[in-house]
């Protein structure tokens, strides 16, 4: 595929740090935290192209003393940023905000303050995440919300979070939590599954009742996650590395945050040794993206998930129309996940180990 063939980016998700105050059950993160010293600095994110959206997370992206800098630098390639975090640093959340109104937040809460607190090993990360949430409501940011991963333990919280945020008006955003390598876990499996997967179908209920389109596609996501833990090949192809990409603190360009050694793991190159789009036309980048496209992971996250929903918009969209539609005719959704054939690999998502 010559560099003319090649797409351009327009989603990015920056890991900044691996340094973390939280000591979540599902990740061990804060075992492994990365020197302040190796972490990418502003000026390393200079050559990035214009993009539509970038994602900074972590670990707590806030614990970066130099954070104003890192979001000034990605306002000059996007219009819009999220940042991801606990909350745990709210008058550093709030104190940017004010800086930058336009800033996207979204505060990781896994359920209510029991449970939150004990999955995410912190007392008083709830009431935090929530004071944060109503303080920048307060001062009038739009992008903010709810982030929620479920696991074994949590999805009946899920449904009450859910319902927070819509009293609220704010977003809310859903996860299956997963194994990746700089999770340094192996053991996130739900095996609760039809707990689990009735309270996502009575959040996909929920969602087609209500008026904005955007929640009946989310709707359509929530269910490639019950199809996700029911072990389905998922429903639309894993396109990382074509149009997203992920950097890690490090400054190493990857196609996604899923990967897991065991499978296979494996860099573009790495922004401090060339330019971005050096590195993105590169033939290495290429020889990642043959891998992606053979992956033997299934997994279902937003970050690859949402550019193929736009892509192969056709399948999310007569599911949420027709599941709309029976919505308002007070009939039950169609719980059906489909795989959809776009000509993907068949090898993808097999669960192989030899690669």
């Amino acid at each position: 595929m010559s560099s003319r063939n090649i797409p351009r980016p327009t989603d990015a998700s920056i890991i900044l740090t691996y340094r973390c105050p939280m000591r979540c059950q599902m990740c061990n993160i804060w075992q492994n935290p990365t020197k302040k010293s190796e972490e990418i600095k502003a000026a390393d994110l200079k050559t990035l192209p214009q993009l539509k959206f970038i994602n900074l997370t972590g670990g707590e992206p806030f614990i970066r003393e130099d954070l104003d800098e890192i979001v000034e630098e990605c306002y000059k390639h996007t219009p819009r940023i999220v940042i991801s975090t606990s909350g745990w640093f709210e008058d550093r959340v709030v104190a940017l905000a004010k800086k930058f109104p336009n800033i996207g937040i979204r505060i990781s809460i896994e359920g209510l303050s029991q449970k939150n607190d004990e999955l995410r090993g912190h007392a008083g990360g709830f009431d935090k995440g929530l004071r944060t949430l109503l303080t920048l409501k307060h001062m009038g940011l739009k992008d903010i919300g709810f982030g929620c991963t479920v696991s074994n333990h949590n999805s009946k919280d899920m449904l009450s979070l859910y319902q927070l945020s819509l009293a609220m008006g704010m977003e809310f955003a859903t996860a299956a939590f997963h194994n990746s390598y700089y999770f340094h876990k192996s053991d996130n499996v739900i095996t609760n599954k039809d707990e689990v997967c009735n309270n996502f179908k009575q959040l996909i209920e929920w969602q087609l009742k209500e008026k904005h389109p955007k929640s009946w596609f989310r709707a359509w996501f929530n269910m490639g996650l019950i199809n996700y833990i029911e072990g389905g090949k998922r429903m639309l192809p894993c396109e990382a590395g074509m149009v997203n990409f992920f950097i890690d603190p490090w400054g190493e360009v990857m196609p996604c945050n899923g990967l897991e050694e065991k499978y296979w793991k494996e860099s573009m190159g790495n922004i401090h040794d060339k330019p971005f789009m050096e590195i993105w036309e590169s033939e290495q980048a290429q020889k990642v993206r043959a891998m992606v496209r053979k992956c033997p992971k299934n997994c279902w996250m937003v970050g690859t998930a949402s550019p193929v929903m736009h892509k192969y918009i056709k399948y999310p969209a007569k599911w949420a129309l027709q599941n709309k539609l029976r919505s308002m005719q007070g009939k039950p959704a169609c719980i059906d996940p489909k795989w959809c054939d776009v000509g993907q690999d068949p090898c993808q998502g097999d669960l192989r180990e030899k690669f």
